[in-house]
């Protein structure tokens, strides 16, 4: 088990386990858009692809294409080099946490939203609820990936970075404030845009004591069971 622990945060586990869920998104989200039923797209992605177009103009896209598969299949190769192949049967014990998590996140965060609120829950429907099914599913699955990339993988780590070297802080308070920041930059993030939703304290605390628990499970768990059970639980929620 410790071993089985370790080993899922690898990048060989971590990052492979997250494969499956980029192609399933990027393949609906061109499914849906090829035959005209929707230009929706998650806005982590938007956000992320943006940057790159706004530096790469034309070719921003493949840029950020290559430099997404590109660092993956590095630290995967180097992963792999040192430790060598994965083990299949692993990916099976990650979906079943991944699963887990999904089921347990909403009541966990629920139920300490209503500590702080004195009996008021803040489990809502997201603005993605006025679209078709398949839409609000390839957003879903698209949340789990890039939202966890941007507000986990380089949000919270580069916050993270930042009190440490900048302000001297050690690896524990850093990581705190870091998880705290991140949190309530990835609530608010959910009021932003045309699909965003209209602001709630309610939904406010929810959706950061969420990003909390989101941070706190790539900490101890990695990227890849984080990015599922967040799809997953996104999943759950259409149902």
């Amino acid at each position: 088990m410790r071993r089985y622990w370790s080993d899922t945060r690898a990048p060989r586990y971590s990052i492979v386990y997250a494969v499956p869920l980029l192609l399933l998104y990027e393949g609906l989200a061109w499914a849906l858009g090829r035959t005209g039923a929707s230009q929706v797209r998650n806005g982590a992605d938007v956000l992320l692809k943006s940057l790159f177009t706004a530096l790469g103009g034309q070719y921003g896209l493949r840029a950020f294409a290559v430099v997404l598969l590109g660092v993956g299949l590095y630290l995967v190769g180097r992963d792999v080099r040192k430790n060598g192949l994965p083990v299949l049967r692993t990916f099976a014990g990650m979906a079943l946490e991944s699963v887990i998590y999904a089921g347990a996140l909403g009541f966990v965060a629920s139920a300490l939203t209503s500590m702080l609120l004195t009996g008021r829950l803040a489990i809502v429907q997201g603005g993605v609820a006025t679209l078709s099914v398949p839409v609000q599913l390839m957003v879903s699955l698209g949340a789990g990936l890039y939202e966890e990339l941007l507000f986990r993988v380089l949000l919270v780590s580069g916050l993270a970075a930042l009190g440490a070297k900048v302000f001297g802080w050690k690896t524990v308070p850093a990581g705190m404030v870091a998880a705290v920041l991140g949190a309530l930059i990835f609530s608010t993030f959910h009021y932003i845009g045309p699909y965003g939703d209209p602001f709630q304290v309610g939904s406010f605390t929810f959706r950061t004591i969420a990003g909390l628990l989101f941070s706190t499970l790539y900490l101890t768990r990695g990227f890849g069971i984080t990015a599922w059970s967040h799809a997953l639980y996104d999943v759950l929620l259409m149902l």
